[in-house]
């Protein structure tokens, strides 16, 4: 059943692993990977496409192991399997939603996953099955970021919504600076010029160079992933355009 119609037409999300983490944000805690589900539901509902991208930082983060001395490809490749088993673990909980979905890996392993196939991936979006893309890239030293800045432009996305715990970017750390403000809108250019944290330096460049907007928000505020895709202004947009506007309040 499809309600009101949405304002974009094909979006893809960018979820930390920590969003589907336990206490302690390790592992997989199966309710909130579910309560996660079911924002991706009502989404569905609405007709939009949804493609996810899923981190792997509640499982393992090949950085933190290659700065302990770990070879960093060895260790980049862990992670990369990490995101892999939470792509399942989401797969499974969109499932008992009732949506038809598919898990597409960068790294192949045919037991468990589709191969990363762009022309696959985008029937299968035209189909309405909800895509989980997982391995990364395939390749060591780029982060998930880079592979949700990759595959929108790749299956031809309208915008990036960066799922996170706090509602938006800020002008400075809020939890050491009470005078840093959010960011309403935020150009390319500035989050990379004042290393702003939205995304990693390659992932921004990336979207800058394809015209790709990314919307940081409050995944875990109540309704937050349905009033953007309604239309709300939710977070903090970062796009092309010069005019930087401040949360005033």
């Amino acid at each position: 059943m499809v309600s009101n119609p949405a304002k974009y037409k094909r979006i893809l999300i960018k979820l930390s692993g920590e969003a589907l983490a336990g206490e302690g944000e390790l592992g997989i805690d199966t309710n909130k990977t579910f309560s996660l589900a079911g924002q991706i539901k009502e989404i569905h509902n609405t007709g939009v496409q949804i493609a996810l991208v899923v981190g792997g930082g509640n499982m393992i983060r090949g950085e933190t192991l290659a700065k302990s001395g770990m070879e960093r490809a060895t260790a980049d490749y862990m992670g990369m399997l990490g995101t892999i088993m939470n792509a399942l673990a989401l797969q499974d909980a969109c499932e008992k939603q009732g949506m038809f979905t598919r898990v597409l890996s960068a790294i192949e392993m045919k037991s468990v996953a589709e191969p990363y196939i762009r022309r696959r991936a985008v029937r299968h979006l035209e189909k309405n099955r909800v895509i989980i893309f997982a391995g990364g890239t395939g390749n060591p030293y780029f982060t998930t970021d880079t592979t949700a800045s990759l595959r929108a432009v790749e299956v031809g996305c309208e915008v990036i919504l960066k799922a996170t715990k706090v509602d938006g970017v800020y002008t400075a750390d809020p939890k050491k600076d009470p005078t840093a403000n959010r960011y309403l809108q935020v150009s390319f250019m500035e989050s990379i010029k004042h290393r702003l944290k939205v995304m990693d330096s390659t992932a921004l460049s990336l979207c800058m160079d394809n015209n790709m907007p990314i919307i940081v928000f409050d995944i875990f505020k109540p309704g937050n992933l349905k009033r953007l895709i309604d239309g709300e202004t939710i977070g903090t947009l970062i796009s092309n355009s010069e005019e930087v506007i401040e949360d005033g309040r």
